[in-house]
């Protein structure tokens, strides 16, 4: 059912490999990740005992978490080079988890499952991968129809946290009904109930995940690894010195409206003073800031004030008209970095100035602002700063 994807934990290590190349290298998934020691942690950190936590872990969960090699690999990771990114990744959990484990609980699903997000997408629900999964759970566009999830030029509803919430559950409850084992179940998520069937048969029929883990590829492979130990980083951060800003989630103090019109994020934001990228983070099923008008009224979520306001100037908002940008605005606001992040490129032999903006989903006019050339003259090894948007490294 699903074609096979780089998950975020995989792909956040091979980040510069892809954003240098445009071409994913599985070689150092691992190799890189390694050390030599049992129990390292950050340096200055207390000599924890994994194992000793994970068990505590695995005594409150019906999946089965095992503490092994590869997992250490995974966990040391993160506590030796990416800190930081594993307080957005608490950060975003204070915003997404409340909502995720009340759909797993309606689905009677374990509420650890919540982890495999994170392993999927960072918590992301724009994240899109290099396959074309989108959303917080990586669906592919060919699955939509199989979990109700709709996908138009307008919207795409897996981006929507309830709703691929939603068709995750109903997903992870039929491979469960299948396989009746967790870990194959969070295996086959993400290489496809397929390659859990073959391994099953290569290894001659057996059902234990670790039994058949040598004959899956090397993603699904380390695919429950990753997921173990995401269970045992976002429980014992602390023991760490890992600290994190505690944050509501987005859903609370909201409304939503039903809407039977067509109407802009740009619209709405100039006459309720509400900026774009609050109304994109509550309403992510909007790929283009675009409210459609279609047959059946579309949900608007805002925050609860601004909802009152929405309902008091809605004629304004409506016949609010948005200014076109000229092409010398665009030049103007070539040179923005705003929610980019800064890669270097090397320019290699042939390379020209559209080849590369097409790369990295960026303009020649971008690209000539942000290191101030003049010119449309390059050489090989010349230096680029290019501001690439996050979607482009999620």
């Amino acid at each position: 059912m699903r074609k096979r994807k780089i998950p975020y934990l995989f792909y956040v290590l091979l980040i510069h490999s892809v954003c240098l190349t445009g071409q994913p290298s599985y070689t150092i998934i691992i190799g890189e990740i390694s050390s030599a020691n049992q129990n390292p942690g950050e340096e200055g950190s207390p000599n924890i005992s994994y194992d000793y936590y994970i068990e505590k872990l695995n005594k409150q969960t019906p999946i089965d978490l095992v503490y092994n090699n590869d997992v250490r690999q995974y966990i040391d990771w993160f506590l030796k080079g990416r800190r930081n990114e594993l307080i957005t990744l608490l950060e975003r959990s204070e915003k997404y988890f409340p909502l995720i484990e009340e759909i797993m609980d309606k689905y009677d699903l374990p509420l650890e499952l919540k982890y495999m997000a994170v392993v999927e997408s960072g918590l992301n629900p724009f994240a899109k991968s290099k396959s074309g999964a989108v959303g917080m759970w990586q669906f592919l566009y060919n699955t939509c129809t199989l979990v109700d999830l709709d996908v138009n030029s307008y919207i795409d509803e897996r981006r929507d946290s309830y709703k691929s919430t939603e068709a995750a559950c109903k997903y992870l409850r039929y491979l469960f009904d299948t396989f009746h084992d967790w870990n194959l179940v969070i295996a086959s998520y993400n290489g496809g109930p397929g390659e859990v069937r073959k391994a099953m048969e290569r290894s001659g029929g057996k059902t234990d995940y670790w039994e058949i883990r040598p004959y899956l590829s090397a993603q699904t492979s380390n695919y429950v690894p990753a997921f173990i130990a995401m269970n045992y980083l976002m429980n014992y951060y602390g023991m760490h010195g890992i600290e994190y800003q505690l944050t509501e989630s987005i859903f609370q103090d909201t409304d939503t409206l039903h809407i039977r019109y067509a109407v802009s994020f740009e619209q709405i934001s100039k006459v309720l003073n509400l900026p774009v990228s609050k109304l994109e983070e509550l309403n992510p099923v909007y790929k283009r800031g675009f409210i459609p008008n279609l047959e059946e009224p579309c949900i608007l979520v805002l925050p609860k004030e601004k909802a009152e306001d929405y309902l008091r100037y809605e004629n304004r908002i409506i016949g609010y008209i948005v200014p076109k940008t000229d092409y010398n605005t665009l030049l103007s606001n070539a040179g923005s970095t705003t929610d980019r992040e800064k890669i270097i490129h090397v320019v290699k032999p042939g390379e020209y100035f559209h080849k590369i903006a097409i790369n990295y989903k960026c303009t020649v006019e971008n690209i000539k602002a942000w290191n101030q050339l003049q010119n449309f003259n390059l050489f090989p090894g010349q230096t680029l700063e290019i501001w690439v948007k996050n979607d482009h490294l999620n």
